[in-house]
């Protein structure tokens, strides 16, 4: 049988269906191993951690990395594409969940949700309450949205159909999108919006990207949610930033590096709330990437073009690699 390596667990009746066709086997499960070591003897490696670029030179029967989730930047597709490698991934399975996720984020920050439930049970009843008029709704406020991919337009349509919000969003194609978003660049967005998410993939044009002048420009009450990738935010200048309260709160899913170090500069800022990156993650999300990414391994083994083709531009090589080494 084909050889399936899950560098993590995925949805139970996805594996099972899997394992009809091919021996699937947990990173670490079944022998004591390092990725690099496993990754030699699989035909596909479904993938929800980075991977090491060296060890796909060294692979001689690896057919596709399969991304169980949306961002490549955990895959070297460049490099996964010199090898003849298909590289794929699962759009548009998760975006729901990130969507929800953000709201319940803003509301947190905006309402002082987890403050309120930790200085109550300190005896802070009156001094709560009286605060509480200072507090603002998401209804009427500009929403502003960086990246309008899928995750960029569920956020886009809760926060407009679900709270009545102003939404702005920049992107990266001149696509037409909802006659009920204005589309203007990055810096016009970050300096209009009272709340800004950012939803956009990590590039280089997009690391590091909120800085210290970033920063600046926004509005000096907004709030900042980042659930797109750590990297894009220099996170000393947003410790900075909330630090001088430069801007009024921030909430992040994702960072530079996970888990968060211990000398983060992050732990002792202000007004932020921190999430183990999670956002996407939650029973109905992981159960869709996972029966994408397995229906898309099974194409494969199949010696069929994956539905969710990455690097389409190696399709031709990699059909004739296929040929000239069969599973």
């Amino acid at each position: 049988m084909p050889a399936v390596l899950l560098t993590d667990p995925i949805a139970p009746a996805a594996r099972a269906e899997l394992e009809k066709t091919a021996d699937v086997r947990l990173l670490g499960e079944a022998q004591v191993g390092t990725l690099e070591k496993e990754m030699l003897a699989a035909n596909v490696v479904i993938v929800r951690r980075s991977i090491p670029a060296d060890i796909l030179r060294e692979t001689k029967v690896l057919r596709a990395l399969v991304r169980h989730g949306v961002g490549l930047d955990f895959i070297p597709v460049e490099e996964a594409s010199a090898a003849n490698i298909a590289v794929t991934n699962t759009p548009n399975t998760n975006a729901q969940s990130v969507a929800e996720y953000v709201f319940g984020l803003i509301l947190g920050l905006q309402r002082r949700i987890a403050q309120n439930n930790q200085l109550i049970r300190t005896g802070k009843w009156h001094e709560l309450r009286s605060e509480a008029p200072d507090l603002h709704e998401i209804a009427n406020k500009t929403l502003g949205i960086i990246g309008f991919g899928s995750i960029g337009a569920a956020v886009a349509r809760i926060g407009h159909f679900g709270f009545g919000a102003k939404v702005l969003a920049a992107r990266r194609n001149c696509l037409k999108g909802p006659d009920w978003v204005e589309f203007s660049s990055i810096t016009d967005v970050a300096s209009r919006a009272d709340i800004l998410v950012i939803a956009c993939p990590l590039t280089p044009s997009t690391q590091g990207m909120v800085d210290t002048r970033f920063v600046r420009s926004m509005r000096k009450n907004s709030l900042l949610v980042n659930v797109a990738r750590g990297a894009i935010i220099d996170e000393t200048a947003l410790a900075v930033a909330l630090q001088t309260q430069q801007i009024s709160g921030a909430a992040l899913d994702v960072f530079s590096h996970q888990p968060l170090p211990e000398d983060s500069p992050l732990r002792d800022a202000p007004n932020l709330v921190l999430s183990p990156h999670i956002a996407g993650v939650t029973h109905e999300s992981m159960l869709h990437m996972s029966n994408v990414a397995v229906s898309d391994t099974l194409r494969i083994l199949n010696g069929k073009r994956p539905e969710n083709l990455v690097n389409a531009q190696a399709w031709p090589k990699i059909v004739e690699q296929w040929a000239r080494s069969p599973i």
